[in-house]
């Protein structure tokens, strides 16, 4: 099982947009980075966890959790000239753009901010706090998973119990 985190400007899509969909499930689509893709297409499986970040607001943070229950399928916004994130270059029999399936599963009581992230020893070296680094989704260790977990006193959803 692996861990992600997984960027979204509330503005466009939060935490709690998730936790309204139906079956508090919904495609995370509209990546339009390679490397995020490969991960989108390639390393995400079902049943891994998800932090879910939100960015681009006036205090970025990890807010919540999710899971992974559908892995990458072609993104069909990009196949519609009607969809903000359409690509011409993307078609039918040669999709580029991938997107997966994210559940709720719970808002955090202590979300993270970027600056709890830089003071926690095992937090502090996460891609998110990289200088450059603007990937919308980018791994997470098992390590830095338990820690945020630890800090929110909650159980790891993603283990039966």
């Amino acid at each position: 099982m692996n861990h992600w985190l997984m960027k979204s400007e509330p503005s466009c899509f939060s935490l709690d947009d998730l936790k309204q969909m139906p079956n508090a499930t919904e495609h995370w689509d509209g990546v339009r980075n390679y490397q995020a893709r490969n991960f989108l297409r390639d390393a995400i499986k079902v049943g891994d966890g998800v932090l879910f970040y939100h960015s681009n607001c006036p205090e970025p943070a990890i807010v919540g959790l999710a899971r992974i229950v559908r892995e990458g399928y072609p993104d069909h916004t990009a196949l519609d000239p009607r969809e903000k994130h359409f690509d011409p270059k993307s078609t039918d029999d040669k999709p580029i753009w991938f997107m997966v399936d994210v559940r709720y599963i719970c808002s955090l009581p202590n979300p993270l901010t970027r600056n709890d992230l830089r003071q926690h020893p095992l937090l502090s070296g996460m891609g998110v706090l990289r200088k450059g680094n603007r990937l919308s989704v980018q791994p997470v260790t098992a390590e830095e998973w338990k820690a945020v977990l630890e800090i929110n006193q909650q159980d790891d959803p993603l283990v039966k119990a």
